[in-house]
């Protein structure tokens, strides 16, 4: 047996969580350094406006990449009940249908993709200095579509099996293969925000194929005459995969929405927002390293009908979440001013990113972490819908309507705007924890 996976259907439960967790932890660290190198180098060597750009584009790379990720998270929690049922065949069957999948999907995302990236920049408002270097940065990370649905689809399966370390090591090579591209086409070559796009599809294709290589020679994934498309599996996944995408999808248009709300206010607001918007996605590292640990360990336990370990799967989740929500607040509220500076010195930038550092990384993060524990839990169940319709409440009803009543109708503004933020996962954290103690997902499962 494979020594990196982890049999989660036993042992401590916190404990394994922990295990379990960890590495997802470093590898999302890891990963996200891709967008921070692009923003650091490109805020040093191409300016404000580069850095608007990159700003925005990310925006556009979220909604893409929640497609990606929520297809794998249906792969995640099936490939996870079958390994809890021990039902090895029919989780063949799963992966392999997860494949085709994910190379369908890929050929529409970035289709669409190309199509849609310049038109939504002009609904974003992206300032007109910026519109061309962030036309640049997406038209070729629209051409890497495909290495992100693959590496993504290859880690879904090795979590499912309990595998958590390899993912790291993959993403490892690909972060020094994206860092040293960025210092070299950006810094050395000025390529400006085309260059820092290509340094990151380089750096996926990267992990993607050396994930795949690794799936196809340690024979986790069955062999090729094992493999087949099963209507029935592709069903199960999309049943779970779709209302994950469309919670993710949701998640990145309110930010997106509230970026455009952002951008009218000038070329400082929207990078200071834009720098503040990525640090508080270093904040939630650890929230969503507990969040996939979670699905998993969940699907795993509920394939082998252990409920009551079940339970304590999500409670420890919730605990583990909001004590790391706690260190990450701390810290980027003591270092507010020296963490922007990392991306900008420009004062005006400095002093806006403070600002949104003091109101949108704070308390509001334990709740955040509450609410994704819980939403995590329900994807590995099956219960995808709740995740769901959690999201539209904390997206829609709160952040967007909350950002256009404050900042807007109230006239409060870009701050407005950033207490909306605050705001928004206090009411999905309460419904999760409804959820739970009432108890009707007990009787949810796929398998």
């Amino acid at each position: 047996m494979n020594t990196k996976i982890q049999n989660l259907t036993s042992g401590n439960v916190a404990q394994a969580l922990l295990r379990f967790a960890w590495p997802m932890f470093l590898a999302n660290l890891l990963q996200s350094l891709y967008s921070l190198v692009d923003m650091v180098v490109v805020g040093r060597f191409v300016g404000s406006e580069g850095l608007a750009a990159v700003s925005n584009a990310s925006m556009l790379v979220f909604l893409i990449t929640s497609v990606c990720t929520g297809l794998a998270q249906g792969g995640t929690v099936l490939v996870a009940q079958y390994e809890g049922a021990r039902q090895k065949k029919e989780q063949v069957e799963a992966i392999s249908t997860l494949f085709a999948l994910a190379a369908l999907f890929a050929a529409v995302v970035t289709a669409a993709g190309l199509l849609c990236f310049h038109p939504a920049f002009l609904l974003m408002r992206v300032p007109q200095g910026a519109l061309s270097y962030a036309d640049d940065y997406m038209a070729v990370i629209c051409g890497g579509t495909a290495f992100v649905f693959g590496y993504n689809v290859a880690c879904a399966i090795l979590r499912g099996l309990g595998d958590s370390k390899h993912p790291l090591y993959f993403v490892l090579a690909a972060t020094a293969v994206n860092i040293a591209l960025d210092l070299l086409l950006v810094g050395g070559f000025h390529k400006g925000t085309r260059g820092a796009a290509v340094a990151t599809v380089t750096s996926q294709g990267v992990s993607f194929l050396v994930a795949a290589l690794y799936l196809w020679r340690s024979g986790l994934a069955g062999s090729r005459g094992e493999w087949k498309f099963s209507k029935k599996k592709a069903a199960a996944i999309l049943r779970v995969g779709i209302p994950s995408a469309g919670q993710m999808a949701v998640l990145n248009f309110s930010y997106l929405v509230a970026t455009g709300m952002l951008n009218v206010y000038g070329v400082a607001v929207a990078a200071a927002s834009g720098i503040g918007l990525k640090v508080n996605t270093f904040a939630a590292m650890p929230i969503w390293a507990v969040g996939q640990a979670v699905s998993a360990m969940a699907g795993q336990n509920m394939g082998a009908g252990n409920i009551p370990r079940t339970a304590g799967v999500a409670r420890a989740g919730v605990a583990v979440g909001a004590a790391a929500s706690v260190v990450m607040i701390a810290f980027f509220q003591l270092f507010a001013a020296q963490v922007v500076m990392l991306f900008n010195g420009d004062p005006a930038v400095v002093r806006e990113g403070i600002l949104y550092l003091r109101i949108c990384c704070s308390l509001n993060c334990v709740a955040y972490a509450v609410m994704y524990a819980f939403n995590s839990f329900a994807i590995g169940l099956g219960d995808a819908s709740f995740a769901f319709w959690n999201s539209i409440l904390d997206c829609v009803l709160v952040r967007i309507f909350g950002s256009w009543l404050l900042g807007i109708a109230l006239g409060y503004g870009f701050v407005g705007i950033y207490f909306a933020e605050m705001f928004a996962p206090v009411l999905p954290a309460v419904a999760g924890v409804v959820y739970f103690k009432r108890g009707k997902w007990k009787r949810r499962r796929l398998v």
